[in-house]
């Protein structure tokens, strides 16, 4: 009999390639993945097809640390994913599909999203 409960860490990593087996990016529309750590969030654009990272964002890069030194996480993943998109759209790129990495829709996660809706990205 299996061991029930399984740490955070496995059981979102469960949750990640159930995602992952249907969501898929293609050069057309490329996939936007998300990884949350505890006081940061990272965002990439990602070619499946060809195995390529296209872009990426996180909010300790340069230009998230600067504009957004007294705002919250949330906030801070929300401008993160805003410039992320305009990155983005310089590049050709104005379609993906989102990648929440096993991750609630919820809180930065959700925050970056819509950064990344508000910036230009049709999910």
């Amino acid at each position: 009999m299996a061991i029930a409960s399984k740490s955070r860490r496995d059981r979102r990593e469960r949750r990640h390639r159930r995602v992952r087996k249907k969501v898929v990016g293609t050069t057309e529309r490329p996939r936007l993945a998300v990884y949350r750590s505890l006081n940061n969030i990272e965002g990439q654009v990602i070619d499946d097809t060809r195995g390529v990272t296209l872009l990426g964002i996180s909010t300790l890069s340069g230009a998230v640390k600067e504009d957004g030194t007294e705002l919250s996480k949330a906030e801070r993943g929300r401008l993160a994913g805003k410039l992320l998109a305009e990155r983005a759209r310089e590049q050709g790129i104005t379609k993906v599909v989102f990648d929440r990495g096993g991750y609630l829709y919820h809180g930065r996660v959700k925050a970056f999203a819509e950064g990344a809706r508000e910036g230009g990205l049709e999910f």
